[in-house]
């Protein structure tokens, strides 16, 4: 098989000395531009401006649930029901160049657990993925209006240590897409399967879930939202001295 390609991204420097990195990956659709203001809002933050953000560009595919039209896509979309066919060797190849950007940052001199991987909607599916089943312990995992894919193979695939991990995940409850119901499902997946637990908001960084819920959002992200990341990324990668 022909060696994968690296993903092609865009990224965001910090204001000040760089120790900790996320990189968020977008939905379908869209690209790594979608996300520079959220980088560029969150780095003007005190507590945040030691964070550099790297974000990837999907490539453009064939997406089946959207009558084969050609748009960016981490992987073939079949149906917009969460694990019933999917693209499982599509899914794979991203977390395969996914781990590769995980590896740039860890070369370039930040540690795994200074690194936190991200993602919106079908890029959240992937964030789960990558993160949980990564050798590499990271920093945190961010799951914006997604959910848990490859639900049948994923407790074989997951990390002896994802259970350690702190995740924040967002789902707006009148999400008419990735509907509310499947994140909720999805959480309850990782909890009964793979024993992750939840946490309680004010101790993130101790590993585990952080669970949010938006009133009146739908599959977007909101101020609240964004608002209640930037207080956990600042538990889960502090500025360092």
């Amino acid at each position: 098989m022909a060696a994968l390609q690296p993903l092609k991204f865009i990224s965001v420097a910090p204001l000040k000395k760089h120790t900790a990195t996320v990189i968020f990956v977008h939905g379908l659709g869209d690209s790594g531009h979608g996300w520079k203001p959220v980088a560029d809002m969150f780095k003007r933050d005190p507590g945040l401006s030691h964070v550099k953000w790297v974000l990837p560009h999907a490539e453009t595919m064939k997406v089946t649930a959207n009558m084969g039209m050609e748009m960016p896509s981490w992987f073939d979309i079949y149906d917009f029901k969460p694990n019933t066919q999917v693209d499982e060797s599509g899914m794979l190849r991203t977390a395969h160049r996914l781990n590769q950007l995980i590896t740039n940052e860890i070369d370039s001199g930040i540690p795994a657990n200074r690194i936190v991987l991200g993602g919106f909607s079908q890029g959240g599916a992937m964030a789960v993925l990558t993160g949980l089943s990564t050798e590499r312990k990271l920093g945190g995992v961010i799951v914006l209006s997604a959910w848990v894919p490859l639900k049948d193979k994923f407790k074989a695939m997951a990390s002896d240590h994802c259970k350690f991990v702190p995740i924040f995940w967002g789902h707006g409850k009148d999400d008419p897409l990735i509907k509310f119901e499947y994140g909720v499902n999805s959480v309850e997946y990782l909890k009964s399967a793979l024993g992750i637990p939840i946490v309680a908001p004010d101790a993130p960084e101790k590993g585990g879930i952080s669970f949010h819920s938006y009133d009146g959002v739908e599959h977007s992200t909101s101020t609240q939202e964004l608002g209640d990341l930037k207080n956990w990324l600042k538990r889960v990668v502090p500025t360092q001295e």
